[in-house]
């Protein structure tokens, strides 16, 4: 059995966050309207769907909603990720465990391809990249976003969030991935080969009261609860002391009152 979230078979390949607790509270509150809204102009009821890396699917039944009667399906690596994906039940969605480098379905399947913060973990994305394209009908189009973790910015400015960055960038690398995926999926969609990619970018941003104790607390948890601690200690990126002081920082910026963060993210609509 694979590792969980590792898409294909490079060995250094592994999903840098893994899937405690902490980790699935933001992969829950994704939406369409938070995490796809540069794909909602191509959703027409009907059209048949495919999201790879779909995750615990609260996008992917979001998709199957605004696309019902259309065929909805999810795919991802770890087998416990689907289990809870398919607590959610809709008629004409459908959940399966899959190897995103060797998609289970013939040439042109399904009229989107879809796939949300998976370029980022993949060794290989411009193969992957290729395998979204083989499964896609001629006119349909393969969408991605992925985040640009070098982008991200906030306030206020405190050295232990300096530090984070500095060390997931390390983390993420040594997994096998590419931590500042936004800025590259346009490149890596012309490489695989698709004649036509729109890009753009948007932005996830915690501000208020609510979101700040969200994401800062869950955060909190995971550089010393997650797969991203056991990694960050056991690759020699950082010490313990250091993850619990990236921890007490992730406090702070929730509890400070002009506390700010944004997320830059890359989308591309692909075709051809």
């Amino acid at each position: 059995m694979r590792p969980a979230y590792s898409l294909g078979v490079t060995a250094s390949e592994k999903y840098t966050h893994g899937h405690h607790e902490s980790v699935l509270k933001s992969h829950t509150w994704r939406t369409v309207e938070n995490s796809a809204e540069f794909l909602i102009p191509s959703l027409t009821p009907g059209l048949s769907l495919l999201d790879v890396g779909c995750g615990p699917g609260t996008i992917t039944v979001d998709l199957a909603r605004r696309l019902a009667p259309g065929s909805v399906v999810g795919l991802d690596a770890s087998a416990d990720v689907i289990a809870q994906a398919r607590q959610f039940e809709e008629p004409n969605l459908s959940f399966l465990v899959g190897d995103a480098y060797a998609l289970p379905f013939d040439d042109d399947s399904f009229d989107i391809v879809f796939t949300h913060q998976t370029l980022q973990h993949v060794a290989r994305p411009v193969e992957v990249l290729r395998e979204l394209r083989r499964v896609v009908r001629p006119g349909g189009v393969v969408a991605a976003r992925d985040v640009d973790y070098a982008g991200t910015i906030w306030y206020p400015e405190l050295p232990g969030l300096d530090l984070w960055m500095r060390i997931y960038q390390q983390v993420h690398r040594g997994n096998g991935g590419e931590p500042n995926a936004g800025r590259l999926l346009k490149a890596w969609a012309l490489e695989a080969g698709f004649s036509s990619v729109e890009s753009s970018a948007s932005v996830w941003n915690f501000a208020d009261e609510t979101d700040r104790e969200w994401w800062g607390s869950m955060w909190e948890a995971r550089v010393l609860q997650s797969a991203f601690a056991g990694d960050a200690l056991g690759k020699s990126a950082a010490t313990q002391d250091q993850l619990e002081e990236i921890s007490r920082s992730w406090r702070s910026w929730a509890e400070a009152p002009d506390g700010w963060l944004a997320m830059p993210h890359g989308e591309v609509l692909c075709r051809g």
